[in-house]
């Protein structure tokens, strides 16, 4: 009869076995997570029908502040501009943020070719940042457009976002329908590159539980949270608040703008727009590592400890089940096929593929509800890791200012800032 020794293999291999279990655990709360969260939260309505519509608002402005967004700005105003009259009088406003490119020309080119179209487009230029002010992202640029702006509603969206074509129309029509003062929408996520595959659907797992929709929109609830790349707020609520000026050196404004309208009694709407906005954020390695570790300790409330222990729970989750199959592989071959080390490692790999099939029924999930391919699933492990080493380095890059910037741009104040170059 076999005896079961505690030797190091042994010991390694039930260590192995408790991490792919705890992996396991943790990804099938991820999926059953999800499908409650997603079943329950509230979606844009579909356009309304004659009947049903409200009268247009009087007036829109669709402001889209760009700052080297020449990759963007064509597909993003173009689709804008094909859309549904979504007011009586409407008008778009890209300011340009001092970008190096060919941003502003594409931007007034795009305009020209749909001057038919119904709506006024004015591309205007941002202007240097005032000095002795700090001044982070496209806060200024909002902030600058907004001078320009005197209709009822304003909506801000980014460069990366493409609308489709009845978007604007049905944004407005509920947002006016339950009385928002702040109406967003979670969009579609679009990857354009491996990394993005890697990272981009862990990501949007992790945002869909840790912002939870429900709370979001319930009054009562402390839970605050709106998309930035479509935001659309009636104009004195927006103004009640202080607008992006209020907030000039928030790096994440649009979490900021979005709990300034819940404490102050305002109306907040975060809703899926899945079908409505297409969002594709980065256009390669470097961006993605520059953005989300820009975004991730101060998505998590600036707190140190949640911040690496998010980190370490994906690598855990995301990772670990492939590194089981790895490792097991890698232990010393054992003659007897009834051995107790061999039924271990067999144990190592059984809860290791339990975890991959877990992640790819996560993708399986996602691509089934919001149409979002599977490419590329296989290489969720690497994209844990990828994630693990964004959450130390996000960390170290808002607290110390070195490293820490958006677009070349530095986001940190200019006193820690002047600190990160002694």
């Amino acid at each position: 009869m076999a005896t079961w020794n505690l030797d190091p293999i042994t010991l390694t291999s039930l260590l192995l076995i408790a991490l792919g279990l705890i992996a396991d655990v943790g990804l099938l709360i991820v999926l059953v997570s999800l499908q409650r969260v997603f079943s329950t939260a509230p979606t844009l309505a579909a356009a309304p029908t004659a009947k049903d519509s409200h009268p247009l608002a009087p007036g829109l402005t669709v402001v889209i502040p760009v700052y080297n967004e020449a990759r963007n700005i064509e597909r993003c105003l173009s689709s804008v501009l094909r859309s549904d009259q979504p007011a009586r009088e409407w008008q778009v406003i890209v300011v340009d943020d001092d970008s190096s490119d060919a941003t502003a020309s594409l931007a007034e080119a795009t305009a020209h070719a749909y001057c038919s179209r119904g709506a006024s487009v004015a591309v205007i230029a941002a202007g240097p940042r005032p000095e002795g002010e700090h001044w982070v992202g496209k806060n200024w640029a909002c902030s600058r457009a907004m001078e320009q702006v005197t209709s009822d509603w304003v909506l801000f969206i980014d460069a990366d976002v493409s609308l489709h074509p009845q978007t604007l129309r049905r944004a407005m029509d509920q947002a006016i329908r339950e009385e928002a003062d702040l109406f967003s929408l979670a969009p579609r996520l679009v990857c354009s590159c491996l990394a993005e595959w890697m990272v981009q659907p862990i990501m949007a797992s992790l945002l869909g539980l840790g912002f939870p929709i429900r709370e979001a929109n319930d009054p009562s609830s402390e839970v605050a949270f709106a998309a930035g790349p479509f935001m659309l707020f009636r104009r004195h609520s927006y103004e009640a608040i202080g607008g992006h000026r209020g907030l000039a050196g928030e790096v994440v404004e649009d979490l900021a703008l979005a709990r300034k309208i819940k404490c102050s009694g305002k109306r907040l709407r975060y809703c899926l727009g899945l079908d409505a906005v297409d969002l594709q954020m980065y256009p390669d390695f470097p961006s993605l590592w520059e953005g989300w570790s820009k975004n991730w300790f101060l998505g998590l409330d600036r707190n140190v400890i949640k911040a690496l222990g998010a980190g370490a729970v994906v690598v855990l989750m995301f990772t670990t089940p492939w590194a089981l199959i790895a490792l097991a592989g890698m232990m010393p071959v054992v003659a007897l096929p009834t051995s107790p080390q061999l039924v271990l490692e067999e144990v190592v790999i059984a809860t290791g593929l339990v975890g991959i099939s877990l992640q790819l029924s996560i993708r399986l999930w996602t691509r089934q509800q919001f149409g979002v391919p599977i490419t590329y699933w296989w290489l969720m492990g690497v994209g844990g890791l990828i994630v693990g080493a964004i959450a130390p380095t996000s960390v170290w890059r808002s607290l110390t200012g070195r490293g820490w910037t958006w677009k070349g741009r530095s986001l940190a104040p200019v006193a820690i800032a002047s600190d990160s170059e002694i």
